[in-house]
């Protein structure tokens, strides 16, 4: 009995011993590899100066109207994961994408990441770049919250919003608002910060859409950036945003939602959240798309003809 397991011990070490081996040749490799990336973290955008630190606005096109892209939360790249949608736009009317800080080519930032911070820098950045307001907001996932925020605070700012499977205060339970997201957040670190990241992503990973140049492009902020502080104190603030927009009247501008088939992103209440915050707005509609929760990547040849109907809607 002794002897057997005298040799499972041996075993079970030998084991140990060859994983913490793998660990550190993917450990050394990962920081071999960020080094060689550097010359794809040239920007694609602008870097205008925000609080001492720099963050990336992308433009593009020209027109009477201007669509701002806002992007989900932990969206690596903006500017590349939004670009199947804008690119149908931008023969017509001007785009601009923020790359909030801790986004993109934006800079990883000390201190707090609320809301009402995250507003301020947008618009700071967006007029440091000569985007000039009125906007058309055009926010994805946990950006709506922002969007609904900046139309209460600011509505001459506020042309119009277009919801890409936006988040609305109601699209939360209160236990996941009380649910920081940290473990995930936690395990996406652990994976970026090993290297075993850049096992699990590969090139199957990327929409159609990318070349290969974009593609190496994406990895090499994903390798360097996912799931950094800045998304992660983020999270923590959601509910407050959300308390602050409901103790408000809601901002009535005109509004069209694209709406995804809820199963990524909490079914039937996400859903009617999305309906719930159309009801009692003078001007809006929801439209249904029966895809996943990143409809500008799954729908975005439906979604550009329906944002150009309702766009030239507002000059009547």
């Amino acid at each position: 009995m002794k002897k057997a397991l005298k040799i499972t011990g041996k075993i079970l070490l030998g084991i140990l011993i060859l994983l913490l081996v793998f660990l550190l040749a993917v450990f050394i490799y990962h920081r071999i590899m960020l080094q060689k990336e550097k010359p794809l973290l040239e920007p694609l955008g602008q870097m205008v100066e925000v609080d001492g630190n720099n963050m990336s606005i992308y433009t593009e096109g020209e027109g009477s109207h201007t669509l701002v892209i806002m992007s989900g939360g932990g969206e690596v790249s903006p500017i590349l994961g939004y670009s199947s949608l804008y690119r149908k736009l931008s023969d017509t009317y001007k785009i601009a994408v923020i790359e909030k800080f801790g986004y993109g080519f934006s800079d990883v930032v000390d201190g707090e990441r609320d809301f009402d911070t995250i507003l301020r820098q947008d618009r700071e950045a967006l007029k440091k770049a000569g985007v000039e307001a009125p906007y058309i907001l055009c926010p994805h996932s946990m950006s709506g919250i922002e969007a609904i925020l900046w139309a209460q605070k600011y509505p001459d700012e506020v042309e119009a919003i277009v919801g890409l499977d936006m988040s609305t205060p109601k699209s939360f339970t209160e236990e996941e608002l009380a649910d920081d997201g940290k473990t995930p957040i936690a395990l996406y670190t652990f994976l970026r910060e090993s290297g075993l990241g850049r096992l699990v992503l590969t090139s199957s990973t990327f929409p159609d859409h990318y070349d290969q140049h974009e593609k190496e492009i994406y990895k090499a902020l994903t390798f360097r950036k996912f799931a950094n502080k800045n998304v992660e104190d983020e999270i923590t603030h959601l509910a407050d945003a959300i308390n602050e927009i409901n103790s408000a009247p809601k901002p009535d501008v005109p509004t069209l939602l694209f709406l995804s088939d809820g199963e990524q992103v909490g079914g039937q209440k996400w859903i009617d959240a999305m309906h719930d915050y159309a009801d009692g707005l003078t001007d809006a509609q929801v439209i249904e798309l029966n895809c996943g929760h990143m409809v500008a990547e799954e729908k975005p040849d439906e979604i550009a003809a329906a944002m150009r109907t309702f766009i030239e809607d507002l000059n009547d």
